[in-house]
């Protein structure tokens, strides 16, 4: 066994607390990664308070990972020691449903879905006879820790071009994004909207632009308005009629990044005849639509859940060939839970991203 510490909540009224651990040593597939640096996402803060209702504590964050490889299994050939890699929402799948062998792990239909990088299997209810379920785990801990252990098919090569640290948000605000700005087919000449100028929204909008297209951002805060120009988009201040007005029925697609329930009904109008809306931001239930909005132009209300492993290791290539990075601030683990607050409040700007060095200053004396 791997002795390891992480930060973890005990309750959804909790704060994160040091939580020492112990990590199973690697299996004969399997790769231990020191973590280096690890990215906050919202999805965090959501899953730490229960608000999906589906929290298994201790919880320990953290989806976003980006370490170097410490050990290896005997049979792992991808990955070698001293390999800077990446860790995204998913460490495993059944590998046995179509869309595991179509290379959609994130669809997975086997018994209990993919198995999240932490709190567990995404169906943790579905177990086998013998009381455990498919993976054998009934809780998973992520990379808010000095150390993870994760099958090689779900660990992923970060590119050398890519500062680590700046890296890590892309292992899931940057897939999230990318996966229904290509299924989708957004190209050179599409026109984009962007709903919500967050972590996911910033990232969203980079892509959107190296693809080529005319992107605008819609934001409830008057100052990131200004704010998209160092990003040369066009933004528009999502409570105001008339700019709403100068954009009917011209998006090709609209992408919705907002963290939370809210009323999205204003921005149908705003898609061209057969144009997609796609959720990526809010995983409970939403607003209804007017379906007579949606009936009168063909459109589609939709959603996308992350992206496959094999998208996040494209839109990791991808950002490194465009020269696209997140926005972010370098944080101690020791300010994790006043970052939370902030991120909750809307104060930040960017994506927080862990020094995870603060971790070893902490415990490793």
């Amino acid at each position: 066994m791997i002795k390891a510490v992480g930060y973890a909540a005990n309750h959804s009224f909790s704060s994160l607390k040091p939580h020492p651990f112990e990590r199973e040593d690697p299996k004969p597939n399997e790769v231990e990664i020191e973590v280096r640096f690890c990215g906050v996402c919202h999805s965090d803060i959501h899953q730490v308070k229960n608000e999906w209702g589906n929290t298994v504590y201790p919880c320990m964050p953290g989806h976003e990972i980006v370490g170097r490889v410490r050990s290896i299994g005997s049979d792992v050939t991808r990955h070698k020691v001293g390999d800077i890699v990446g860790v995204g929402c998913m460490i495993d799948s059944c590998h046995q449903c179509e869309p595991c062998t179509s290379g959609e792990e994130n669809y997975c239909e086997g018994p209990n879905s993919w198995l999240a990088t932490y709190n567990g299997p995404m169906i943790p209810a579905k177990k086998s006879p013998d009381g455990r379920n498919h993976y054998g785990r009934d809780n998973t801990f992520g990379g808010y820790s000095n150390v993870v252990v994760v099958p090689e098919d779900f660990v992923l090569k970060i590119p050398s071009s890519l500062p680590e640290e700046k890296a890590a948000p892309i292992l899931c605000a940057g897939v999230t994004t990318f996966s229904p700005l290509r299924h989708w087919g957004v190209k050179a000449g599409s026109k984009v909207g962007i709903l919500g100028f967050g972590g996911l929204g910033d990232m969203a909008a980079k892509l959107a632009k190296a693809m080529g297209a005319e992107v605008v951002l819609f934001t409830t805060t008057e100052e990131k308005v200004q704010e998209a120009a160092r990003l040369d988009v066009q933004a528009v201040f999502a409570y105001d009629e008339r700019g709403l007005e100068q954009h009917k029925s011209s998006f090709d697609f609209i992408l919705s990044t907002i963290p939370e329930k809210s009323d999205l009904s204003p921005f149908i109008p705003l898609l061209k005849r057969n144009a997609p809306m796609i959720i990526v931001g809010a995983l409970e239930k939403l607003e209804p639509f007017n379906n007579m909005e949606l009936a009168s132009r063909r459109n589609t209300v939709g959603g996308s859940l992350i992206g496959s492993i094999r998208e996040t290791q494209e839109v990791l290539d991808f950002c490194a060939e465009h020269n696209i990075t997140p926005d972010i601030e370098l944080i101690p683990i020791q300010d994790i839970n006043d970052a939370y607050k902030k991120v909750e409040d809307g104060e930040v700007r960017f994506r927080y991203v862990i020094d995870m060095k603060s971790l070893d200053s902490e415990f490793i004396k």
